[in-house]
Protein backbone atom coordinates (compact mmCIF):
# COMPACT_ATOMS: atom_id res chain seq x y z
CA UNK A 1 0.00 0.00 0.00
CA UNK A 2 2.72 2.39 0.97
CA UNK A 3 4.59 1.45 -2.20
CA UNK A 4 1.60 2.40 -4.32
CA UNK A 5 1.32 5.76 -2.55
CA UNK A 6 5.06 6.42 -2.99
CA UNK A 7 4.88 5.55 -6.66
CA UNK A 8 1.89 7.85 -7.07
CA UNK A 9 3.74 10.70 -5.33
CA UNK A 10 6.81 10.12 -7.51
CA UNK A 11 4.64 10.25 -10.64
CA UNK A 12 2.92 13.44 -9.48
CA UNK A 13 6.27 15.07 -8.69
CA UNK A 14 7.61 14.01 -12.07
CA UNK A 15 4.54 15.45 -13.82
CA UNK A 16 4.90 18.76 -11.92
CA UNK A 17 8.57 19.01 -12.97
CA UNK A 18 7.65 18.34 -16.59
CA UNK A 19 4.90 21.00 -16.46
CA UNK A 20 7.32 23.53 -14.95
CA UNK A 21 9.89 22.72 -17.60
CA UNK A 22 7.30 23.07 -20.36
CA UNK A 23 6.14 26.42 -18.93
CA UNK A 24 9.73 27.72 -18.88
CA UNK A 25 10.51 26.64 -22.41
CA UNK A 26 7.16 27.74 -23.89
CA UNK A 27 7.08 31.07 -25.80
CA UNK A 28 5.49 34.04 -23.98
CA UNK A 29 2.98 35.61 -26.41
CA UNK A 30 3.37 39.05 -24.74
CA UNK A 31 7.13 39.11 -25.31
CA UNK A 32 8.10 38.86 -28.93
CA UNK A 33 11.61 37.99 -29.79
CA UNK A 34 13.23 41.08 -31.39
CA UNK A 35 14.91 40.33 -34.62
CA UNK A 36 18.31 41.81 -35.14
CA UNK A 37 18.35 44.48 -37.88
CA UNK A 38 19.59 43.24 -41.17
CA UNK A 39 23.12 44.35 -41.89
CA UNK A 40 23.38 46.82 -44.78
CA UNK A 41 25.13 45.70 -47.90
CA UNK A 42 28.45 47.35 -48.86
CA UNK A 43 26.71 49.11 -51.76
CA UNK A 44 24.11 50.62 -49.40
CA UNK A 45 26.83 51.76 -46.99
CA UNK A 46 28.73 53.42 -49.84
CA UNK A 47 25.57 55.23 -51.04
CA UNK A 48 24.87 56.41 -47.49
CA UNK A 49 28.42 57.74 -47.11
CA UNK A 50 28.22 59.49 -50.48
CA UNK A 51 24.97 61.18 -49.44
CA UNK A 52 26.49 62.36 -46.15
CA UNK A 53 29.55 63.70 -47.97
CA UNK A 54 27.39 65.55 -50.50
CA UNK A 55 25.36 67.16 -47.71
CA UNK A 56 28.53 68.14 -45.83
CA UNK A 57 30.08 69.73 -48.93
CA UNK A 58 26.85 71.61 -49.69
CA UNK A 59 26.73 72.99 -46.15
CA UNK A 60 30.40 74.03 -46.34
CA UNK A 61 29.76 75.80 -49.66
CA UNK A 62 26.78 77.67 -48.19
CA UNK A 63 28.88 78.78 -45.24
CA UNK A 64 31.66 79.93 -47.57
CA UNK A 65 29.20 82.00 -49.59
CA UNK A 66 27.77 83.57 -46.43
CA UNK A 67 31.24 84.50 -45.19
CA UNK A 68 32.13 85.97 -48.60
CA UNK A 69 28.91 88.04 -48.60
CA UNK A 70 29.52 89.29 -45.07
CA UNK A 71 33.10 90.19 -45.94
CA UNK A 72 31.98 92.01 -49.08
CA UNK A 73 29.26 93.90 -47.19
CA UNK A 74 31.74 94.88 -44.48
CA UNK A 75 34.10 96.21 -47.15
CA UNK A 76 31.46 97.94 -49.25
CA UNK A 77 29.17 99.29 -46.52
CA UNK A 78 31.44 99.39 -43.48
CA UNK A 79 31.26 103.20 -43.44
CA UNK A 80 27.45 103.30 -43.67
CA UNK A 81 26.91 104.77 -40.19
CA UNK A 82 29.78 107.24 -40.59
CA UNK A 83 28.47 108.38 -43.98
CA UNK A 84 24.98 108.89 -42.56
CA UNK A 85 26.36 111.06 -39.75
CA UNK A 86 28.56 113.02 -42.19
CA UNK A 87 25.44 114.14 -44.08
CA UNK A 88 24.71 116.40 -41.12
CA UNK A 89 27.58 118.60 -42.31
CA UNK A 90 25.73 119.30 -45.55
CA UNK A 91 22.50 119.97 -43.65
CA UNK A 92 24.24 122.42 -41.32
CA UNK A 93 25.86 124.23 -44.24
CA UNK A 94 22.48 124.62 -45.93
CA UNK A 95 20.85 125.89 -42.73
CA UNK A 96 23.67 128.37 -42.18
CA UNK A 97 23.24 129.69 -45.73
CA UNK A 98 19.50 130.18 -45.19
CA UNK A 99 19.99 131.93 -41.85
CA UNK A 100 22.58 134.32 -43.29
CA UNK A 101 20.53 134.95 -46.43
CA UNK A 102 17.49 135.89 -44.31
CA UNK A 103 19.45 138.24 -42.05
CA UNK A 104 18.24 141.77 -42.91
CA UNK A 105 21.44 143.38 -41.63
CA UNK A 106 23.54 141.33 -44.07
CA UNK A 107 21.37 141.41 -47.17
CA UNK A 108 23.05 142.71 -50.33
CA UNK A 109 26.36 143.06 -48.49
CA UNK A 110 29.71 142.07 -49.95
CA UNK A 111 30.52 140.10 -46.78
CA UNK A 112 27.39 137.97 -47.20
CA UNK A 113 28.18 137.28 -50.85
CA UNK A 114 31.72 136.12 -50.06
CA UNK A 115 30.52 133.96 -47.17
CA UNK A 116 27.87 132.25 -49.29
CA UNK A 117 30.43 131.67 -52.04
CA UNK A 118 32.72 129.95 -49.52
CA UNK A 119 29.81 127.83 -48.30
CA UNK A 120 29.10 126.77 -51.88
CA UNK A 121 32.74 125.75 -52.38
CA UNK A 122 32.70 123.68 -49.18
CA UNK A 123 29.39 122.09 -50.20
CA UNK A 124 30.77 121.12 -53.63
CA UNK A 125 33.92 119.66 -52.06
CA UNK A 126 31.86 117.54 -49.69
CA UNK A 127 29.63 116.30 -52.50
CA UNK A 128 32.76 115.43 -54.52
CA UNK A 129 34.26 113.48 -51.60
CA UNK A 130 31.00 111.62 -51.08
CA UNK A 131 30.74 110.83 -54.79
CA UNK A 132 34.24 109.31 -54.82
CA UNK A 133 33.05 106.99 -52.06
CA UNK A 134 29.89 106.03 -53.96
CA UNK A 135 27.66 108.29 -51.86
CA UNK A 136 25.42 110.14 -54.30
CA UNK A 137 22.49 112.55 -53.97
CA UNK A 138 19.02 111.41 -55.02
CA UNK A 139 17.43 113.29 -57.90
CA UNK A 140 14.09 114.62 -56.69
CA UNK A 141 12.78 117.81 -58.31
CA UNK A 142 10.29 117.21 -61.13
CA UNK A 143 10.56 113.45 -60.57
CA UNK A 144 7.66 111.15 -59.79
CA UNK A 145 7.48 110.25 -56.10
CA UNK A 146 9.29 106.97 -55.47
CA UNK A 147 8.57 105.52 -51.99
CA UNK A 148 11.90 103.69 -52.14
CA UNK A 149 13.82 106.97 -52.42
CA UNK A 150 11.50 109.80 -51.36
CA UNK A 151 9.38 110.59 -48.34
CA UNK A 152 6.50 112.99 -48.97
CA UNK A 153 6.17 115.55 -46.19
CA UNK A 154 3.61 117.96 -47.67
CA UNK A 155 1.19 118.29 -50.59
CA UNK A 156 1.24 121.53 -52.57
CA UNK A 157 -1.59 122.62 -54.86
CA UNK A 158 -0.27 122.95 -58.40
CA UNK A 159 -2.29 122.45 -61.58
CA UNK A 160 0.80 122.79 -63.77
CA UNK A 161 2.31 119.54 -62.48
CA UNK A 162 0.94 116.04 -62.51
CA UNK A 163 -0.24 114.93 -59.05
CA UNK A 164 2.55 113.07 -57.23
CA UNK A 165 5.31 115.05 -58.95
CA UNK A 166 7.99 116.39 -56.61
CA UNK A 167 8.05 120.18 -56.72
CA UNK A 168 9.92 120.93 -53.50
CA UNK A 169 12.96 119.36 -51.85
CA UNK A 170 12.97 119.87 -48.09
CA UNK A 171 16.01 117.73 -47.35
CA UNK A 172 18.28 116.05 -49.89
CA UNK A 173 18.45 112.27 -49.86
CA UNK A 174 21.46 110.07 -50.58
CA UNK A 175 22.33 106.53 -51.59
CA UNK A 176 25.51 104.55 -50.91
CA UNK A 177 26.18 102.18 -53.80
CA UNK A 178 22.85 100.40 -54.30
CA UNK A 179 21.51 101.08 -50.80
CA UNK A 180 19.44 103.94 -49.46
CA UNK A 181 21.45 106.06 -47.03
CA UNK A 182 18.54 108.34 -46.23
CA UNK A 183 15.36 109.26 -48.16
CA UNK A 184 14.81 112.69 -49.66
CA UNK A 185 12.16 114.70 -47.81
CA UNK A 186 9.95 116.32 -50.42
CA UNK A 187 6.76 118.18 -51.22
CA UNK A 188 4.53 116.78 -53.98
CA UNK A 189 2.00 118.40 -56.27
CA UNK A 190 -1.73 117.91 -56.01
CA UNK A 191 -4.68 119.30 -57.96
CA UNK A 192 -6.06 122.65 -56.86
CA UNK A 193 -9.53 122.40 -55.38
CA UNK A 194 -12.04 125.02 -56.53
CA UNK A 195 -13.99 127.13 -54.08
CA UNK A 196 -17.20 125.10 -54.51
CA UNK A 197 -15.40 121.83 -53.62
CA UNK A 198 -13.80 123.44 -50.56
CA UNK A 199 -17.14 124.81 -49.35
CA UNK A 200 -18.74 121.39 -49.86
CA UNK A 201 -15.96 119.71 -47.87
CA UNK A 202 -16.23 122.26 -45.07
CA UNK A 203 -20.01 121.73 -44.95
CA UNK A 204 -19.57 117.94 -44.76
CA UNK A 205 -17.04 118.34 -41.96
CA UNK A 206 -19.39 120.57 -39.96
CA UNK A 207 -22.28 118.12 -40.41
CA UNK A 208 -20.10 115.19 -39.30
CA UNK A 209 -19.18 117.06 -36.14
Amino acid sequence: MEKDQNQTEIKNTSNEKEENLDSKTSTNPEKEIQKEPEEKSPEEKILELEDKLARTFAEMENQRRRFEKEKEDAYEYGGFAFAKEALNLLDNLERSKQILSNDESLKNSEALKKTLDHFDIINKDLISIFSKNNIKPIESLNKKLDPNLHQAMIEIEDNQKEPGTIIQEIQKGFTIKDRLLRPALVGVAKKTENVAQKDEKNTDNLENK
